[in-house]
């Protein structure tokens, strides 16, 4: 029987050195995603939860598995939440409307693809796209990390720490 000593097994996590660069300002917004999740949510087994909306600004939140089943549903739900948030007053004020908005989703489990996110992904693009925004990025965020399952960009922590 042959082995294969001396190689490893490939991790299933596709999050790591790879995929294109993120630029400074969005990685820092993206990180703190992950730093306030972790924060707000102890438990290690919790529902999927979709927020839509500018990190650190007004946002519009609702469990990802209400309209799990039918697409349409989901691409409503976003639209509405999408709405919602643009008539969230915005900051600062000369902000255009749903100008950095931006679909996550927070859920337990490894930063791989889910159904949960293939999904959610599926429906942010076809609500940007009768909105006639710009592509609306989907990233899901976990406790260990961030991932956009449309670009492969994303980062992971062994242990996050707040920043002085």
């Amino acid at each position: 029987m042959p082995t294969t000593r001396g190689t490893a097994p490939t991790p299933p996590d596709p999050v790591g050195p790879f995929g294109p660069p993120v630029a400074a300002p969005r990685a820092r917004e993206l990180r703190g995603l992950v730093l306030s999740h972790v924060l707000a949510e102890p438990r290690r087994r919790f529902p999927a939860v979709l927020h839509v909306g500018r990190p650190g600004g007004p946002e519009a939140v609702r469990p990802a598995q209400d309209a799990a089943d039918d697409h349409a549903l989901r691409v409503e739900v976003l639209e509405a939440m999408l709405r919602r948030v643009r008539a969230l007053p915005a900051d600062p004020p000369a902000d255009p409307i749903g100008a950095a908005a931006l679909a996550w989703l927070t859920r337990p489990g490894p930063l791989v693809l889910q159904d949960v996110d293939a999904a959610w992904g599926a429906a942010t693009r076809a609500a940007g796209a009768e909105l006639g925004m710009d592509p609306l990025p989907l990233v899901v965020v976990t406790r260990a990390g961030w991932w956009e399952p449309a670009t492969g960009s994303g980062r992971r922590w062994c242990r996050l720490r707040v920043r002085p």
